[in-house]
Order: structure tokens, then sequence, then C-alpha cells
């Protein structure tokens, strides 16, 4: 199964997820819904709390969400109602293509905080952390 991550710029919460998932196993990419950032690395911050976790994303650069996301993965994971409402607004006709919350799977929060506002990127980790240890464990049963 491919899954996308997908949340605002591709610079704090998707590629915390997409790197997490990768060192838990999962075939992953992320993506942002806006193109501030394409082409950049991972906030300077949010790799520095993902670091000291022994996390690295040093290697992943922002991307832009599209349609053709919609047939390139199996499932399309937003981090909060804005990212789903964003990603949905994209969708091509006919695409069945899963997308829900990171945090349905998790037991701690109802959305991802984005960092680079509330400067709390433990907080971001904490909950995608969980997250996607639920996500793991429902993908492999």
């Amino acid at each position: 199964m491919r899954i996308l991550f997908v949340c605002l710029g591709n610079i704090c919460r998707s590629p915390t997820a997409e790197a997490i998932a990768r060192n838990q196993g999962l075939a992953c990419d992320s993506a942002g819904t806006g193109n501030w950032h394409i082409g950049k690395p991972p906030y300077g911050p949010m790799q520095d709390a993902a670091r000291a976790r022994g996390i690295d994303m040093s290697g992943l650069r922002a991307r832009q969400f599209g349609h053709a996301d919609f047939h390139d993965f199996d499932l399309i994971i937003g981090m909060d109602d804005e990212n789903i409402a964003n990603i949905e607004a994209l969708r091509p006709t006919g695409s069945e293509t899963p997308v829900v919350k990171l945090t349905d799977y998790g037991s701690s929060a109802d959305h991802v905080p984005d960092p680079y506002f509330t400067r709390d990127f433990d907080e971001a980790l904490d909950i995608i952390d969980d997250a996607i240890t639920g996500l793991r464990q429902t993908i492999q049963g």
C-alpha cells in the first residue's frame, strides 16, 4: 500500500509523518497543498526536534499535492480538517482514493497542530508518532 501524507507546506507535519512511517516500514511520500516551499528541505526546527528522537528527514524535499496523487497512492492522509478540505477540492471525478485524517489512527488528538505556527514541535512529533503506530497496526493487522 502506497500512502501519501499531506499538510499545508510540506515542511513540518507531512515530512515528519513520512520519515516516521518509513522508519516503521511503510511505503509512503509526503506533499503540501501550498506551493511556497517546493524543493526546500523540512523546516530546520522540525528537523532538530525529529533528529533529537533519532529521526532523520534531511533528505526530504517539499512538493505540492496534485491531481495525479489520487492515482499514484492507495491512501491519502491529511493532518487537519483544512488539509482534508484542500485535498478533496482537487479530487478528480471518479476517484475513489480514500482521504482520511492522520489522527483517525491515533489516540492522543483530533488533529496535528501546525508547529510552524504553534512552535511546539515535540507536541506534533508525539501526535504523529502515536497515529503512525496506529496506522501501521491497522494496515498490518
